[in-house]
């Protein structure tokens, strides 16, 4: 008997769950003190100056506790702050040191904004492959190496094979979940712009003088029909791994950035095999100019086809944009192209594997959509120490209702049953991921972005909700159409 395919639910729950009335501790806290002079007042037996200390502390209160597109009001207005700060004082622009005419190093990276954090030092061969490019980032202490997947991908794959993709894809992340190396993978895919000329230009060079004209007019109507929606697509799969984890055995393995390349290069090694069964049929782990020429390509679609016609790699002092003016709050602007990135929020019903491919789904030739999906697999015993305060957490929320009188709710039932049963998931020897999803359109800067942007957002509608990244558009470009692995922030708490 069939069982239909496997729906994905839970993925909406809050990473952070408020402890009392769904507010963080420090939000509590921060409720308390202003609170406190109305009480203190009251008490004195002030009725109108309580009166009017709450009218002061209430709005105050609503600044706090409110939240507003995914964030609470009082930090809206802190990032806009900084925004404009940022504006004022020229931090958000930027210019390449070859375009302001400055003498550069081919070898040093010059890139713009949250790339500053990122060194990109080569590793020793990796066996017959040559030399591997590694990330390492300053900022979070973590090592990387970042590879182009060949995929024909997922859209026309039938149920069963889609369940099989997840099977291994969940195989995958519950090696990683064992390793004691890597714990982050982070798939970027990309569509490849077309305006349609190198075929065109294909098609001059090869068609056949004597072909019959009703075969021309097919072969025209066939190019309108079908040739306006084909596009090609870029895949990249990131691996990355805590400083902490790495130190030790690459002091063994001689130290330095060779030491940690050694012992990533043992880690990837074993990934392969797990990447071919997920259907990639080629896979290249990407040099300097490699990665280079994959940044380059992010921030200016349009050269990809004359770096991909050279096939010499991209200089690292080129690999960013010439110019990237301060970013509006909505829009981000890099070497004549605009884009538009959100973070995908996922349905509280549940969804399909597959079902993202949606944002990919390019309406007008010359745009480029951009999906990456940033997985980090905890180790075993960090997830059971994060279902067991999961659930404990419920169960006090839970009580203390009841104790107070109050109904619990259709979504506080679910959210118990929910914690038990990834409670006993995990005791049955499954992992646990974090993950975080965002997706971006990028179109030359001269379009209308707003209506390519309303297109996106119109072609998935009823199935994710995208949060645009307002205040960080410069942010959310990295984490959506660069691989470099940087897209989920640390995991905290005090239960961790």
């Amino acid at each position: 008997m069939s069982t239909g395919p496997r729906v994905y639910t839970g993925l909406a729950r809050r990473e952070h769950a408020g402890w009392l009335l769904g507010v963080q501790p420090g939000q509590a806290a921060a409720c308390v003190l202003l609170a406190l002079p109305v009480v203190a007042i009251l008490s004195a037996g002030d009725f109108t100056g309580a009166l009017a200390a709450a009218a002061g502390c209430g709005p105050a209160i609503a600044l706090v506790v409110v939240p507003v597109r995914g964030r609470p009001a009082a930090r809206w207005l802190a990032h806009l702050l900084l925004f404009q700060v940022g504006i004022a004082l020229g931090w958000s622009r930027w210019q390449s040191k070859a375009s302001a005419g400055h003498a550069v190093d081919p070898a040093q990276p010059d890139l713009p904004g949250t790339l500053t954090r990122l060194r990109f030092p080569e590793g020793p061969p990796m066996r017959d492959l040559g030399r591997i490019c590694l990330i390492h980032d300053t900022a979070e202490g973590r090592w990387g190496a970042t590879a182009k997947l060949v995929h024909s991908g997922v859209g026309m794959l039938s149920e069963a094979q889609c369940q099989q993709l997840a099977n291994r894809l969940g195989n995958l992340l519950a090696t990683l979940a064992h390793s004691e190396v890597i714990d982050r993978m982070s798939l970027v895919v990309r569509t490849v712009p077309d305006t349609g000329v190198e075929y065109a230009a294909w098609c001059a060079s090869h068609e056949a003088p004597d072909v019959p004209a009703a075969v021309r007019r097919a072969a025209r109507e066939l190019d309108r029909t079908v040739g306006a929606v084909s596009v090609r697509h870029e895949v990249f799969v990131t691996f990355t791994g805590p400083e902490d984890a790495l130190r030790r055995p690459a002091a063994a393995a001689g130290g330095g950035v060779d030491g940690r390349a050694v012992v990533l290069y043992r880690v990837l090694d074993g990934l392969e095999d797990k990447l071919r069964a997920l259907g990639a049929q080629r896979i290249t782990w990407l040099s300097g100019g490699g990665l280079a020429e994959a940044i380059r390509t992010g921030f200016n679609p349009a050269t990809a086809a004359s770096l991909a016609a050279r096939r010499a790699g991209v200089p690292w002092a080129a690999a960013g944009p010439g110019r990237a003016p301060s970013p509006t709050a909505r829009v981000y602007q890099h070497d004549g192209f605009a884009t538009v990135s959100y973070a995908v929020l996922m349905p509280e019903a549940g969804t399909l594997f597959g079902s993202l491919g949606g944002l990919l789904a390019v309406r007008t030739a010359g745009e480029r959509r951009s999906l990456a999906i940033h997985y980090e697999t905890l180790s075993p015993r960090r997830a059971r120490r994060v279902v067991r305060a999961g659930r404990f957490r419920v169960g006090v929320v839970r009580d203390v209702k009841r104790s107070k009188g109050f109904n619990g709710t259709a979504a506080d039932t679910r959210s118990a049953s929910g914690a038990r049963a990834q409670e006993n998931a995990v005791a049955a020897g499954h992992g646990l991921v974090r993950f975080a999803v965002a997706a971006a359109v990028s179109v030359p800067a001269e379009w209308a972005v707003e209506d390519h942007a309303a297109r996106m957002e119109n072609d998935i509608a009823g199935r994710f909700q995208l949060l645009r990244m307002d205040l960080a558009q410069d942010s959310g470009f990295v984490t959506a159409v660069l691989p470099v692995g940087i897209g989920l922030p640390k995991l905290r708490g005090a239960g961790l």
